[in-house]
């Protein structure tokens, strides 16, 4: 297979002031067309380090795809500094600049001189249309390398890569391989204990390739497969993924950019299962979420923030003798929390959050100690008991996705 480098130029990337959303968009794109992508380079706007960074690139890749550094300002040093590289000379591409001339006198402006700049291209470079701005594109090859030359602004290098440099990247594969990649989340479980799970399919690895990724309160694996056709390296996916699914489905709740609300709401819409919430230490955190859902106030009926014990008293009718004997942080309040905003709401699902949030602890009870109540209409109320950390906006957090995993699970006993 053919390996790229992508090559972002701009100090502005490396000074944190933009996030370099174009090398995630070019190795999933190159990844689609069987390139493997090994090294991502991002590089400021000065001439001796990209000159050095070209020279590595060049020693362990064979496509060089740079973004960035192609505008009108002194900064924007891009191809000059591959022309100097290459040994080629800059000329004037005399489309492009009549394009740039036509907008200015279309828009009844002065073209200055710097604007003129976009339109000079490295000789024997065939230049990619920009149908969006002025910068323009360039490809070229040289010793075995194909290099290409992008703008830095999403809006404009996307459709360039898409319409234009993606079919020569096509011509050029001829060794094409299809490279297909699955991801798989999971939630309540560590990355480490899912690693040391899946060990002995982690170690035998071959084809496809397995790896595990913590993200936020979860863990993700992504599994990467290559064959000659896509239906092969598919085929390989499925077959992976069950071994995997196998060990681990009590905690496997999805694929791809989806996420656990998600994937929770949608059952519920789908199942038409009403839903109403009592938060306490989430301070309406839930129900701000659910809210997210588009279609969901098809069964969202509503629900209450009772952050004092008077307030769970007086609107949420906690009984003042569990309040003063089990406390505000217990099972019992997180269980009438539940029954209460069910019943007030009239909703077949009521679900409940209360806890100590922290940094300090909260009826003798340390901070991060969470129940988390679930009242169905038919079935027995249940509250659930969690323990995090000391961070106060970090357990509210956990907290609410705690409380769709419990939901997640009650909607998979209704399967069985």
């Amino acid at each position: 297979m053919k390996k790229a480098e992508i090559i972002a130029v701009g100090t502005e990337l490396l000074l944190g002031q933009i996030i370099n959303s174009n090398a995630t968009f070019l190795a999933k794109e190159l990844a689609g067309l069987g390139v493997y992508t090994y090294y991502q380079t991002v590089v400021g706007d000065n001439r001796e380090r990209l000159l050095e960074v070209i020279k590595v690139a060049e020693s362990r890749s064979d496509f060089l795809i740079f973004t960035g550094g192609l505008g009108p300002t002194e900064d924007d040093i891009t191809k000059q500094v591959l022309a100097e590289y290459l040994g080629k000379s800059l000329i004037i591409d005399a489309e492009h600049l009549q394009k740039i001339a036509h907008y200015f006198t279309a828009n009844k402006r002065k073209m200055t001189q710097n604007n003129q700049l976009q339109a000079l291209v490295i000789q024997g470079a065939q230049v990619l249309k920009n149908d969006v701005g002025f910068a323009a594109g360039m490809y070229l090859t040289e010793n075995k390398h194909a290099y290409f030359l992008l703008p830095g602004p999403p809006s404009e290098m996307q459709p360039m890569f898409t319409n234009y440099a993606k079919p020569i990247i096509l011509g050029l594969n001829d060794e094409m391989v299809h490279l297909e990649s699955r991801i798989l989340h999971f939630f309540g479980i560590g990355e480490s204990k899912l690693a040391d799970d899946l060990s002995d399919l982690i170690s035998k690895q071959r084809n496809p390739t397995i790896a595990t990724y913590a993200s936020q309160d979860e863990v993700e694996i992504r599994i990467t497969a290559t064959a000659n056709t896509k239906e092969e390296a598919l085929q390989l996916l499925d077959e992976t993924e069950l071994k995997i699914l196998k060990k681990e489905r009590t905690y496997f709740y999805g694929y791809g950019n989806t996420s656990l609300k998600e994937v929770v709401s949608k059952e519920l819409l789908e199942k038409k299962i009403t839903i109403s919430a009592a938060e306490s230490l989430t301070a309406g955190l839930f129900q701000a979420e659910l809210a997210s859902i588009p279609g969901i106030s098809k069964i969202f009926a509503g629900g209450m923030v009772t952050y004092s014990e008077e307030i769970k008293h007086h609107l949420l009718k906690v009984r003042q003798d569990v309040i003063e004997q089990e406390g505000v942080v217990s099972a019992a309040c997180a269980k009438e929390m539940a029954d209460h905003i069910r019943l007030a709401c009239q909703t077949e699902m009521g679900i409940s959050f209360t806890g100590a949030v922290g940094p300090d602890g909260l009826g003798g009870h340390p901070a991060g100690t969470v129940w988390i109540g679930l009242s169905v209409s038919g079935f027995e109320t249940t509250a659930y008991l969690f323990k995090f950390g000391k961070d106060r906006n970090m357990n509210r957090r956990k907290a609410v996705k705690q409380g769709f995993q419990v939901i997640r699970n009650f909607l998979d006993k209704l399967k069985d």
